[in-house]
């Protein structure tokens, strides 16, 4: 802690709490009283195509959404509990009409996600114009622990932000260059594809629980306020540890960080 202020500390402490505390998979066998992989086992076999479409749909939109923040004016009135209450009004049209409702419901849900996520981020002095940390709030989807039954992991944030480095760079300097003109250039579908492979796995145990028997419309509204709370959460970190980096540097944010997350599985 010695290059970093007892304020800071706390705000960054507070931060890998968020990012380093339980999966929505948690979260979602806790309220649900069945482990994940009993939940799962309620997707038929088809669905995972099903899941893949709403999950390409959903981020192919984001990203166009994303990637005008900057330039449209965008503000951060709408508070964070509106954009909860949204969320539950398309998990209830998706829950009410299953499984084949997620390919329409979650592209929406996921927008007024990213606007929240987007609202967090400007908090914490992000500059949206910026392709960078537009993508950032795309980022977020991709981010959680990995340990869903538990397992001890050194630090699942930075491993994610590592593996998605290199693309966000790439599809940052295209969209810098170029823009949106070609939206299935390599660099963006790259991006894509890194952040789906993270937020299939979350949406997949999404839907399995709002097909348990009985959940129907009211079991989609709790599970979408679940979601955007669990992403609300992973945005407030992600956004807080960034704007330490800009003030004390990647290298000693990330090696305080990891003090702490180091005590933490040894506690």
């Amino acid at each position: 802690m010695a290059n970093m202020s007892p304020e800071d500390y706390a705000e960054l402490k507070a931060a890998a709490k968020k990012l380093e505390g339980q999966s929505f998979a948690m979260t979602l066998a806790a309220k649900v009283g069945k482990p994940v992989e009993a939940l799962l086992r309620f997707l038929p076999d088809r669905a995972q195509e099903h899941v893949g479409t709403a999950v390409n749909k959903a981020l192919e939109q984001c990203l166009r959404v994303a990637l005008t923040f900057g330039h449209s004016g965008f503000g951060t009135k709408r508070s964070r509990r509106a954009h909860r209450l949204t969320t539950a009004f398309t998990g209830a049209v998706g829950g009410f009409f299953g499984l084949p409702g997620l390919v329409v419901e979650l592209p929406v849900t996921t927008t007024v996600m990213l606007h929240s996520i987007a609202g967090i981020a400007a908090g914490q002095g992000e500059d949206l114009s910026q392709p960078e940390s537009a993508l950032a709030c795309l980022e977020v989807l991709a981010l959680g622990p990995q340990g869903a039954k538990g397992d001890a992991i050194e630090s699942a944030y930075y491993a994610t932000r590592a593996a998605l480095a290199q693309v966000t760079r790439d599809a940052a300097a295209y969209v810098a260059q170029k823009g949106l003109a070609k939206e299935g250039a390599p660099a963006l579908l790259s991006f894509l594809a890194k952040v789906a492979a993270r937020f299939g796995l979350e949406v997949s145990e999404k839907a399995a629980a709002q097909l348990i028997p009985v959940a129907g419309a009211a079991g989609g509204m709790a599970l979408n306020v679940m979601f955007t709370r669990h992403f609300q959460r992973l945005a407030e970190g992600h956004f807080t540890v960034r704007r330490l980096e800009r003030k004390y540097g990647a290298e000693t944010v990330r090696r305080e960080y990891e003090g702490l997350q180091g005590r933490r599985l040894k506690a």
